[in-house]
């Protein structure tokens, strides 16, 4: 398998100096220095600043509470000052944190410097662009970075009502006059990104007419709705039959008086944008769009790639994954045409399709708790070290599943109160054939997202408050050769096509991403060479496409961290010998929590000589 030489992963000077230092011993066997209490008292005061930036997050980690309460009835400010307080704040931490004198620190909090300054560096050049949504620090966003303040993935239109109904507790007055608040501020949001699209409309930053289209679509159809029937006001209706207040009338009029203007207010903005978009789909349009788009896939990569080198690297991998499903395609009589023709005609087989109805949506979610089930039970076999892994599959919102991914994960509490949440988008069962399901479980559920994250909570609070792309995509993606390691596609060729076509989907994002933000591409040519080279459906990868427009770079993110922890297992087998052991070293990353893939490689070669030793 290809992999990332390791010069190219990106070192920052305060990241590399710190990595240099880096002695063979993990966390747990490292002997603090006098200076380490110092360190840890900054980046404690990171953390709460990060908490109080982005208050959301406090909530979804159960930490709005004692003396963080009054976080649970505020948002991130979106307004074009918001957004300026946060560039400042964070260029003033990174000083903070460059200051640091490494050479006096313990190998512990060394690394925890290196990794929370990384993070810092890459938004404040982030920042640096002046448009779009800079969200490196927001650990609930953070694997996304946007040129566009709105699109059909992003924005508060699309983030805050799920949030307000999954993530905010309803249990007593208290909480239910928080949720108000949220809801009013919910309105200050929306008016603040207005600001921003006018700012940026005058920048000339402006999404493809093809995602303005869908915006558009999504927004209005949403507003049409009768307001009772709004998530914000359905939800916190039904929690509060029992609680005094009056909350579910409050909530409608709050939605009825100041989030319906405010909406109304952005559609009419992003009905100007639409006025003045073009079909280019990718951000070499933009101002300075090159250079973006470096950014966006160093963020997405922790990586130094060139564009064209990872373009090279896509097309050599989805190459060498082709061989393998044709081989099990031959195996299953399908020998005509290409490995995508082969595919796409699978996809289609009413045998492997559920109902496109309420009754199969039920028999999807029904399938896919059977996979964490199983999954569990072998999971021993992989890790020394276990953790819970709480999470509930739940369908994707109706109202914003046209321009919501597949699948993706939400984290659960620090504290185990509340469970992960694992989305499935189920807008179409078609998209769903039954052998595709189990990987995408792996990847979203057990033991990827959801599992890693619960690793990350057991790190120094600002740690669990960052996360790096490549790394937790990375590691979902190597959740799905876990499985596959563990027996779960046994007697199930076609499973395991499944899985073969789920990684050879990431080679693709390779491709495509770079096609459409480096080489030009149009949205057509995208979709098409997708569909006929993956064999997945032009609806699904339609929607695929469209994502990368609005997150450029992201989605480079899961086969650079795939390649990178193959290496480094490699690496760690040929190192140790017999003394190589797999649940050890899954630990090992596991364990390490979100961090650039530099110091991933630092971490593994301290796993390495603790186990020579």
């Amino acid at each position: 398998m290809a992999s990332l030489a390791r010069r190219q992963f990106l070192q920052s000077a305060s990241a590399l100096a710190a990595l240099q230092l880096l002695p063979g011993a993990l966390r747990a066997a490292g002997t603090a220095t006098n200076s380490d209490a110092a360190a840890e008292r900054t980046l404690d005061s990171v953390a709460e600043a990060l908490l109080a930036e982005y208050p959301e997050n406090a909530t979804l980690l159960g930490l709005d509470k004692d003396a963080r309460k009054t976080l649970k009835a505020r948002l991130t400010d979106r307004s074009p000052d918001g957004v300026q307080r946060l560039a400042a704040a964070a260029k003033q931490r990174l000083a903070q944190l460059r200051a640091i004198d490494l050479n006096q620190l313990g190998p512990a909090a060394r690394n925890d410097v290196a990794v929370v300054t990384a993070a810092h560096e890459l938004a404040v050049e982030g920042y640096g662009f002046g448009f779009g949504d800079t969200v490196t620090l927001n650990p609930q966003f953070s694997y996304r970075n946007s040129p566009y303040v709105v699109a059909q993935n992003l924005g508060a239109f699309i983030e805050i009502p799920d949030f307000l109904d999954s993530n905010h507790a309803v249990a007593d007055t208290a909480d239910a006059d928080a949720y108000l608040a949220r809801l009013d501020a919910y309105a200050g949001a929306l008016d603040g990104e207005t600001a921003r699209l006018e700012h940026d409309r005058g920048a000339r930053v402006i999404a493809p007419a093809f995602l303005l289209d869908k915006t558009l679509g999504q927004m209005k159809t949403a507003r049409a709705r009768p307001i009772a029937e709004w998530t914000v006001a359905s939800s916190i209706a039904r929690r509060t039959a029992d609680i005094p207040g009056g909350h579910a009338a409050r909530a409608a009029r709050l939605a009825a008086d100041k989030v319906a203007p405010a909406l109304d207010r952005q559609i009419t903005e992003l009905e100007r944008h639409r006025a003045a978009a073009t079909a280019d789909a990718g951000v070499w349009k933009l101002p300075k769009g090159d250079a973006y788009y470096d950014w966006a896939l160093r963020a997405g990569t922790t990586s130094r790639m060139s564009p064209e080198e990872v373009h090279r690297l896509g097309l050599e991998q989805v190459k060498s994954l082709a061989a393998q499903m044709d081989a099990l395609l031959r195996a299953e009589g399908l020998t005509r045409g290409t490995v995508g023709e082969r595919m796409t005609a699978l996809g289609k087989d009413p045998r492997y399709l559920f109902p496109n109805t309420d009754a199969g949506r039920a028999q999807i979610l029904d399938y896919i708790n059977g996979r964490v089930a199983d999954i569990r039970e072998r999971l021993p076999r992989a890790f020394a070290t276990l953790v819970p892994g709480k999470l509930i599959v739940k369908r994707v919102p109706p109202e914003i599943e046209a321009g919501a991914p597949g699948g993706y994960a939400a984290a659960g509490t620090i504290d185990g109160s509340v469970p992960g949440n694992y989305y499935i988008n189920l807008r179409d069962t078609g998209i769903w054939p039954r052998y595709a399901l189990p990987t995408l479980t792996y990847h979203e559920g057990i033991p990827g997202h959801i599992w890693q994250g619960e690793y990350s909570y057991k790190l120094p609070l600002v740690r669990s408050l960052l996360a790096f792309n490549a790394y937790s995509e990375g590691w979902a993606l190597y959740a799905e050769q876990i499985a596959d390691e563990l027996g779960v596609y046994e007697g199930d060729p076609l499973g395991r096509l499944g899985y073969l076509q789920s990684i050879s989907f990431r080679a693709c994002r390779l491709v495509v991403d770079t096609g459409l933000h480096a080489k030009r591409w149009t949205r057509d040519h995208a979709i098409q060479w997708f569909a006929t080279t993956n064999g997945s459906t032009v609806e699904e990868v339609s929607s695929e496409v469209d994502r990368y427009c609005a997150w450029p770079g992201q989605a480079c993110g899961y086969k650079a961290g795939h390649n990178e922890i193959n290496r480094l297992r490699q690496k760690a087998m040929a190192a140790l010998g017999t003394r190589y052991d797999l649940r050890r070293f899954n630990d090992a990353v596991v364990k390490a929590g979100g961090v650039p893939m530099t110091v991933l490689e630092q971490l593994i070669d301290a796993h390495i000589a603790a186990a020579r030793a």
